[in-house]
């Protein structure tokens, strides 16, 4: 038996359908079951209620042997250490209490790196890991750079400025994967019943590009021109307190962004294995995913 938690955001939703399509049976821990297709919902045993819930957890957990877990964001959190260990401390009890054998974690790069040690949500992402992996189960880290699917935050910016923003000096070249390979790489482990011990999983995606060789591959792809404007790490934090952000959690964003900057994302050496498993190029996301999406902006 298979849990999927967070079965309705951009991995989750991925992942649930990829492993609904094989031949274990799935279950799904959903707030609002609506949200999942009607179609899965008749191939999946769902159970309402939230994955920070212990009674939602025992009942979903028990018989279990294999689990998706992906945090849901909280930018209201009182402390990223709360976001993501507080979160998954129900959890860690109930994959104890239930026998679960393997654990697969949507995590973060950096492990190992000194950076790391005051990078904020990848502090508390990696200090949750290891929470969960201290109970003896079979785990493994997605460790992610950052994700391109999180341009689709500034569509409205792309149409109608020409323009892009992040702290991220224009010529950095660094690591970037889609959602959906995420999701790949994600189901492949839970659909496989042999793995055994503990690994962080790098998906790094095929290349690595700078922020301005992304403002190219976009004017491209979308046919206008396309610039790219680095903003300091303190309108970063600006920001995210306007849109509702705890001081806490800006403060996380913050020191993320930092980290990023103090080459967070660089500690792994891509091979071609990584490029295999997570294939998506910028340019094939960017006309499959960006382009439609900044159209309907």
């Amino acid at each position: 038996m298979i849990v999927v938690t967070a079965p309705t955001g951009n991995i989750g939703s991925r992942v649930l359908a990829e492993v609904a399509d094989g031949s274990r049976p799935v279950r799904a821990i959903v707030r609002d079951p609506a949200k999942i297709p009607a179609d899965l919902r008749e191939r999946v045993e769902i159970h309402p209620g939230s994955h920070r819930d212990p009674e939602v957890l025992a009942r979903a957990f028990a018989g279990a042997d294999t689990v998706f877990w992906l945090v849901p964001p909280d930018p209201r959190a009182a402390s990223a250490e709360e976001a993501y260990s507080g979160f998954a401390r129900p959890a860690v009890e109930a994959i104890r209490t239930h026998g679960v054998r393997r654990v697969v974690s949507v995590s973060a790069l950096g492990r190992g790196t000194a950076s790391a040690e005051r990078a904020g949500h990848v502090t508390a992402t990696l200090a949750m890991d290891d929470l969960i992996a201290d109970t003896g189960v079979a785990f493994r880290a997605l460790a992610n750079p950052t994700f391109m699917d999180n341009l689709l935050r500034q569509t409205g910016a792309l149409k109608e400025q020409g323009t892009f923003y992040d702290v991220l000096p224009p010529d950095y070249a660094a690591p970037l994967v889609c959602t959906r390979d995420i999701a790949a790489v994600a189901s492949r482990l839970l659909l496989d019943p042999l793995w055994t011990g503990r690994e962080d999983v790098p998906v790094l995606g095929p290349e690595d590009l700078s922020p301005n060789e992304q403002a190219s591959i976009i004017s491209d792809t979308l046919g206008i021109s396309v610039k790219y404007q680095q903003i300091p790490v303190s309108a970063l934090g600006a920001q995210v307190l306007a849109r509702g952000y705890s001081e806490a959690m800006a403060q996380s964003m913050m020191d993320m962004a930092t980290a990023k900057l103090n080459h967070l994302d660089e500690g792994v050496v891509r091979t071609p294995q990584h490029a295999k498993e997570t294939p998506t190029t910028f340019r094939q996301w960017c006309e499959e995913v960006l382009k439609p999406a900044v159209d309907k902006a």
